[in-house]
């Protein structure tokens, strides 16, 4: 039988979903090994191996196919543990990557300090040469002068070199040439060029996603190709993909050559998954992804039954933080996970997050030295975890160290440790709640007529308590929900984005200009297609224009329908598809205004072949009473004698009533009073928070 096996590795668990023949999917969950992934993700599997009742020998030799997704470019960034990188800039423009955008929420605040570069001024080092906006030669290239810039590069011991030049998208033949003299002066040390990674106008944005790409060269080089050597001794022969944040995957000589697009790459599987079980339950294309791990939040949206991607993507906080720049699935996180700490601030109230314990040493329940009170130690208080049947029996939970860490905070607010530990859950879910309103209602997107579908071990937490504040009555919580960018990755296709920027006015349209640009684009796509194992024949090339109105300031992704401009009408059909688009988010159409787009996308989607998925009738009838029952609160000090229901005795069709505890192997479904859950045919759990 041949397997198909995806890996995320998270910031808290290492999930991993075998997906069989048949569209049998099995999970398996690990604590995430910092040091060397791999044992935490040979642990993983090891464990799906053991439910599929065969060794971990013959899972690797009848696999065919792994994708890896990983936190590790993340991690690197938000640590501070990347590459030493060199940064060149055009002579005169030393300052991009210190001044950002130039913009901070609270603009009057000034209790902050300004925020430090992603790479600091002192690393930054100026090229005499400038070319113009027409792509002509303004200052020619100083070689001279470059080479001593370089070989003090090479004397400091900098690892790995950005190279960012004014008006390089126009022409970038000084870029080139200085890619050619670091290879010589400085072979072996990996440097990304600013019109080879993003060719597209706003200087910061560009020079921002060199600066990260660059640094983190090194790290994901060695990451990956360690990785590799791992699986291959592990007696692995298939083949290896690696997710990225565009929505797909690909082959690892592909992404080291561009490792920005591992940042985020786990939670941008996310929405395949949503939208492939939202349709599995016939809930439509529009869907509210929510994915709940250890460490994060994470929330995205499907748009009639597409990905929706953003130029927008902030590591830190916007405008303060450092823009990741490239075109990504648009996902938002915040610091509310199950490993999320609550503390006391200067003025008496109760916070949750950002901060996580992690895995190591993680929440104080899980009994390896941990002592701050997390989401996770709240629940194990208040009743909703059993502390002798966590991850299905393969991890105890430490009750009594639970309730003296949210003792911590329960004293400072004066209320009792349960009453403490449901503030607690009730802070986490405020802040859930506010994430999917600003990608949601700031957006123009109703949730009241999109379908939620929420994974991570802790989604089943307080979904139900979420939906109901948002009003969304369509709530899906998948049987692999704790996996759930696992679970998206054996959805997932081979993803290749080319882009170039070319400015042009709908009213003075370019056509020869375009179409000799989309032309090239396409022709690095195809060239892309058929260095792929089996030519890569099921295939589609997608083209999107990022367009706004005449003096708008940002832009929007509007899709096209061709890739090649015949004449006035398919110009007119841009124009057609903008206002749609404009009216979709802002409620407003401007059909006197002129069409400007700023930025061509043309994108690659390899189709490969993934799990068939079924979804019998489901025909509901009431659950039986619980075999076993437990104490839970639910927000008074009283607790409440709860059902408790196991998985392995459910059957589809079973409609579960509120309070009651489904306990899952990975996941724990919290239904609260009031509400109930129903098996679908597909064995997933169908919410109903009304």
């Amino acid at each position: 039988m041949a397997y198909r096996i995806s890996v995320d590795t998270g910031g808290t668990f290492t999930d991993v979903v075998v997906a069989d023949a048949d569209g049998g999917m099995t999970i398996g969950k690990a604590l995430t090994t910092h040091e060397r992934i791999f044992d935490g993700m040979n642990e993983a599997i090891g464990n799906a191996a053991e439910q599929l009742g065969i060794g971990l020998d013959r899972l690797f030799a009848e696999t065919e196919l792994l994708i890896y997704g990983t936190t590790r470019a993340t991690n690197a960034i938000v640590t501070k543990r990347v590459a030493r990188t060199a940064f060149l800039a055009t002579e005169g423009f030393p300052d991009v990557l210190l001044l950002k955008e130039g913009g901070k929420f609270n603009p009057h605040d000034f209790s902050k300090d300004f925020p430090e570069p992603y790479i600091p001024r002192s690393h930054t080092f100026e090229i005499r040469e400038r070319m113009s906006s027409e792509g002509t030669v303004s200052i020619p290239l100083d070689e001279t002068q470059a080479r001593t810039v370089l070989e003090k590069i090479r004397a400091l011991g900098f690892e790995a070199v950005a190279v960012c030049l004014i008006w390089s998208i126009a022409n970038p033949a000084h870029e080139r040439r200085l890619g050619e003299l670091i290879a010589e002066i400085m072979p072996g040390v990996p440097v990304t060029l600013s019109h080879q990674l993003i060719p597209v106008v706003r200087e910061y944005r560009r020079a921002s996603a060199t600066a990260i790409d660059a640094s983190l060269k090194p790290l994901m080089q060695a990451h990956l190709k360690g990785l590799e050597r791992d699986l291959r001794a592990a007696g692995y022969q298939g083949e290896i993909l690696i997710s990225t944040t565009a929505g797909g995957c690909g082959h690892i000589d592909a992404i080291t050559e561009k490792p920005i697009y591992t940042v985020g790459s786990g939670p941008a599987m996310a929405p395949l998954a949503g939208i492939v079980f939202s349709r599995l339950e016939n809930l439509g294309d529009n869907v509210i992804i929510c994915d709940t791990g250890g460490t994060t939040f994470d929330v995205g949206l499907v748009r009639d039954g597409r990905l929706t991607f953003s130029r927008d993507t902030w590591l830190g906080p916007a405008y303060t933080g450092d823009l990741l720049g490239i075109a990504a699935v648009d996902m938002r996180s915040i610091g509310a996970g199950g490993g999320s700490i609550a503390w006391i601030d200067d003025g008496g109230l109760m916070r949750v997050g950002p901060q996580s314990a992690g895995s190591v040493p993680g929440p104080a329940c899980y009994g390896r030295g941990g002592t701050e009170p997390t989401v996770s130690d709240a629940a194990t208080v208040l009743g909703y975890f059993d502390p002798h049947n966590f991850l299905g029996g393969r991890m105890r939970l430490d009750v009594d160290a639970a309730r003296r860490a949210v003792a911590t905070v329960a004293e400072g607010i004066g209320l009792s440790v349960e009453e403490a530990a449901y503030r607690i859950v009730s802070l986490a879910s405020d802040l859930m709640m506010r994430a999917v309103g600003d990608i949601t209602i700031n957006e123009g997107v109703s949730p009241r007529e999109s379908t939620i579908v929420a994974g991570g071990g802790a989604a089943g937490l307080n979904i139900m308590k979420i939906a109901q504040e948002l009003g969304c009555q369509r709530v899906v919580l998948p049987k692999v929900a704790s996996a759930l960018s696992a679970a998206g990755m054996q959805h997932a296709d081979i993803v290749a984005e080319e882009a170039a920027s070319l400015v042009t006015l709908s009213t003075a349209f370019d056509t020869e200009g375009v179409n000799a640009m989309l032309a090239d684009l396409t022709a690095r796509l195809e060239a892309f297609r058929a260095g792929l194992k089996g030519g890569g024949e099921d295939c589609r090339i997608e083209c999107i224009a990022e367009a706004r109105y005449l003096s708008q300031v940002w832009e929007l992704d509007t899709p096209l329908a061709r890739h090649r401009f015949g004449g006035p009408e398919d110009v007119a059909a841009l124009v057609e598809s903008f206002h749609q688009v404009h009216e979709r988010v802002f409620a407003v159409r401007d059909p006197s205004s002129p069409v400007e787009v700023v930025n061509w996308r043309m994108r690659l989607v390899v189709h490969l072949s993934t799990p068939p998925l079924t979804a019998p009738e489901t025909v509901e009838v009431a659950a039986p009473p619980a075999r076993e029952r437990r104490n839970c609160y639910f927000g008074g000090s009283t607790p409440v004698a709860t059902g408790i229901y196991r998985a392995e005795h459910l059957e589809p069709g079973l409609r579960i009533e509120g309070p009651a505890i489904i306990e899952e192997p990975t996941t724990t479904l919290v239904v609260y009073p009031g509400m109930s859950a129903v098996v679908s045919g597909a064995g997933n759990y169908l919410l109903h928070v009304a």
